[in-house]
């Protein structure tokens, strides 16, 4: 992989060398269009994770024990470390971060029984299945989990992208929501051991799977086929879709609620 168009690349149209897996490593490298699927996907992530963690932080004090509120408060925090990261990045292209984190109304919710889809909704980036509600804490349980498989999913993907500092972030991103999401399984295992609380497993898993499906997007995308023409995406929706819904098949099938 090389880092920048050297003399000998210098004359090679810039979608072919991303193409061949070159990287960029400055703003001052990226032509408009690059920047602004780049600045498009960084506020996908950072908006998503501070939406995230202000729905989060709301049900800490729900957690039936302390080991409970400690891991929910370390997800809450860590989720918005990780949008400070990628805010930082979309600062040096420009983007006015120093009021960002009150700029949008991140607690705010749809109603329960809302269908967005895949649609954008409200002001910000987020994606569409962090605007529904958590209603309690088994629910961010279950919520966590299905979601938490889909985020580590599409930062492993996110993590090869051809803007090398922002790969580089998710890189080291990854492992912390890839353990937030152990975290939440351990909590739903956990949650499981009392039969009675099957029935309602059972309901919330109907209620986020199609949401969290969703948040992949459509099978077929204009804003992929462009990101992939800049090597910021490699896999497609409907593929990265299907993995997720391996993952969760087998899970559920192991804990007893697919």
């Amino acid at each position: 992989m090389t880092s920048e168009p050297d003399a000998a690349t210098e004359t090679m149209p810039l979608e072919d060398y991303l193409a061949q897996g070159g990287k960029l490593t400055t703003p001052e490298n990226a032509p408009p269009r690059y920047r602004g699927e780049l600045l498009r996907l960084m506020a996908t992530f950072v908006d998503s994770e501070l939406a995230g963690a202000a729905g989060f932080a709301d049900i800490i004090n729900q957690g039936p024990g302390i080991k409970e509120r400690i891991a929910a408060s370390r997800i809450v925090l860590e989720k918005l470390d990780h949008a400070e990261r990628v805010l930082a990045v979309m600062g040096e292209f420009g983007a006015d971060v120093s009021r960002y984190a009150n700029h949008h109304p991140w607690t705010a919710r749809v109603a329960r029984d809302s269908d967005l889809g895949a649609a954008r909704h409200g002001s910000d980036m987020r994606l569409a299945v962090l605007h529904y509600p958590l209603q309690d804490w088994l629910d961010a349980v279950v919520m966590n989990v299905l979601m938490g498989r889909a985020v580590t999913i599409q930062l492993d993907e996110f993590s090869r992208l051809s803007y090398q500092p922002l790969g580089d972030i998710f890189r080291a991103i990854l492992p912390r929501e890839r353990r937030h999401m152990e975290l939440g399984e351990e909590g739903l295992r956990k949650l499981l051991q009392d039969k009675a609380t099957r029935p309602a497993a059972a309901a919330s898993i109907a209620y986020w799977q199609p949401r969290v499906a969703a948040s992949f997007g459509a099978t077929a995308s204009q804003h992929f086929d462009t990101q992939k023409k800049f090597g910021l995406r490699h896999t497609g929706n409907a593929e990265l879709a299907a993995e997720w819904t391996r993952q969760v098949d087998g899970l559920l099938g192991d804990i007893g609620l697919r």
